[in-house]
């Protein structure tokens, strides 16, 4: 199966959603009347009939019982083919990253999100264009720090990260930002559960000019890459594309500095600032 541009490819979550939303008119309820009944958000209910968020088992079977549907909705929930249960949708991406076993990182512009200050993080959402509202900047800071509670999870996650050494020698912002940026990833690093490399500026090869990734292996060990862009999301699950980009990966730690000059190189930067 071919990855594609997300909002372009059908799946069987379309189909299922077509199915609710033929049931509901059925019935002659609203999709807020719908909502109501069951407790949750108008938006809930409009994102599923349109595909856009997967129908949970047991969602399916109360939507069953309340439409009268004799299991119709259940049943199509549990026939979904397993590579259909990865939508290309960035919040899909965070709920997987949630929940991963391990979690592979290159990144070449930004410090990652999970390695984040939260003033860091403010000065990233700032520099947006067209520029966001300051209250949505606040949103989007808190959700990104409440991402990174994956830190404090238990079972603890596998990380690894790769940056490009670029990035820790940015200029851009305030230095006190940066300086705090590097204090902090510096304590990340020393994790006993976080790898780190960094992807020297002096290369004579790179395997990454292809830009950023992130791959994860998820509860059940399936294997999934993230690729993020201008406009773009990916969540590849097909299973030659992602052997692909587990093959650069691996080029890349082979690339770039040990962990331990990479910790080096953190702690060399802290002494010049």
């Amino acid at each position: 199966m071919q990855s594609a541009k997300r909002n372009k490819r059908v799946t069987s979550w379309h189909v299922i959603g077509a199915q609710l939303a033929t049931f509901r008119k059925a019935a002659g309820m609203t999709q807020a009347e719908l909502a109501e009944r069951l407790g949750v958000g108008e938006d809930t209910i409009a994102s599923i009939e349109q595909g856009r968020r997967q129908l949970q088992l047991d969602f399916a079977i109360q939507l069953d019982e309340l439409l009268h549907t004799k299991g119709v909705l259940q049943v199509g929930v549990t026939m979904v083919p397993k590579r259909e249960r990865f939508p290309a949708f960035v919040q899909d991406f965070v709920e997987y990253e949630q929940e991963a076993v391990t979690l592979l990182w290159y990144e070449t512009q930004l410090i990652p999100g999970l390695l984040q200050t939260e003033d860091y993080a403010r000065f990233i959402f700032t520099c947006l264009y067209p520029p966001i509202e300051a209250d949505e900047v606040e949103e989007w800071v808190a959700g990104r720090l409440d991402r990174q509670k994956l830190l404090e999870r238990k079972p603890r996650p596998m990380l690894h990260f790769v940056l490009e050494e670029s990035i820790l020698r940015s200029q851009i912002g305030d230095p006190d930002m940066l300086r705090d940026q590097i204090r902090h990833l510096r304590q990340c690093v020393g994790l006993p559960f976080v790898g780190f490399q960094v992807m020297p500026m002096n290369l004579p090869k790179h395997a990454g000019l292809a830009g950023p990734m992130v791959l994860l292996e998820t509860p059940d060990h399936d294997h999934l890459a993230y690729i993020d862009g201008q406009l773009t999301g990916y969540l590849h699950d097909d299973p030659d594309d992602v052997s692909v980009l587990q093959l650069k990966y691996g080029m890349l730690r082979s690339q770039a500095l040990s962990p331990e000059e990479s910790v080096r190189l953190l702690d060399d930067l802290l002494g010049e600032t």
